[in-house]
C-alpha cells in the first residue's frame, strides 16, 4: 500500500535491539545542514565548469526537472514496492519516502543508490559519447538529479559502513547474528 502525503502508522520497535541509523547525536542533529551544503556544492557545478546548462527554454528545463524527480521517486518505490507499506510525505522542500519494511543492507543501499546511479551516474557517462544539445541535456539531468540525491548520497555512504549483516527499518538498524541468519 502506498500512502500519499500521509504518515504510516507508528510501529513498535524494541530500541534495545535497534540502534539509530545515525548514531552520533551531533551528526543526527546537523544531518540536514550537511545535505544542504552538498546541494549547494552540486548547485555550483555548472557555474564553476563553464555554464554547461542546455540552451533551451526555461519551461523545458523545468519540465525535465519534474520528470527527473518523478522518475527518481519511482525508482525508490520500485526497489521496496513488495517489501512493505510506503508513505510519500514532504517537509519543506524535501520529499521523504518511508516504509515499514525491514530491509537488508544490500537492498537498503540499492534503495538509496539506484536513483543516483540511474539518473546521475549513467547520464554523465553517456554524455561522453553524445554531442551538442543532447550532451548538455544529459549533463542537466545528471546535475539536477544529483541535487535531488544529496540525502541519498550521504545515506549510501552511511549504509556502506554499517556491519555486513545489518537490517534497517524506520531510521534504525540492527546487526543480525549468525544464529538468526541460519533460521
Amino acid at each position: 500500500m502506498i500512502l500519499w502525503f500521509r504518515h504510516l502508522p507508528e510501529l513498535h520497535m524494541d530500541l534495545v535491539e535497534w540502534n539509530p541509523f545515525i548514531q552520533h547525536r551531533w551528526f543526527r542533529e546537523n544531518y540536514m545542514k550537511l545535505v544542504y551544503f552538498l546541494q549547494f556544492v552540486i548547485f555550483l557545478f555548472p557555474f564553476i565548469y563553464g555554464g554547461w546548462l542546455p540552451h533551451v527554454h526555461l519551461f523545458v528545463l523545468i519540465l525535465i526537472g519534474i520528470l527527473v524527480f518523478i522518475t527518481h521517486e519511482a525508482l525508490h518505490i520500485i526497489v521496496i514496492y513488495k517489501k512493505g507499506d510506503i508513505s510519500l510525505t514532504f517537509s519543506g522542500i524535501f520529499f521523504w519516502l518511508h516504509t515499514n519494511a525491514i530491509l537488508s543492507k544490500l537492498r537498503f543501499w540499492f534503495f538509496m543508490s539506484l536513483p543516483f546511479i540511474a539518473l546521475s551516474v549513467l547520464p554523465f557517462i553517456i554524455s561522453f559519447f553524445a554531442t551538442g544539445e543532447f550532451k548538455s541535456i544529459l549533463f542537466f539531468i545528471s546535475w539536477i538529479n544529483a541535487m535531488f540525491s544529496a540525502s541519498d548520497i550521504v545515506n549510501s555512504f552511511l549504509i556502506a559502513i554499517k556491519p555486513k549483516n545489518s537490517l534497517f527499518r524506520n531510521g534504525y538498524y540492527r546487526v543480525q547474528s549468525d544464529r538468526t541468519l541460519n533460521t
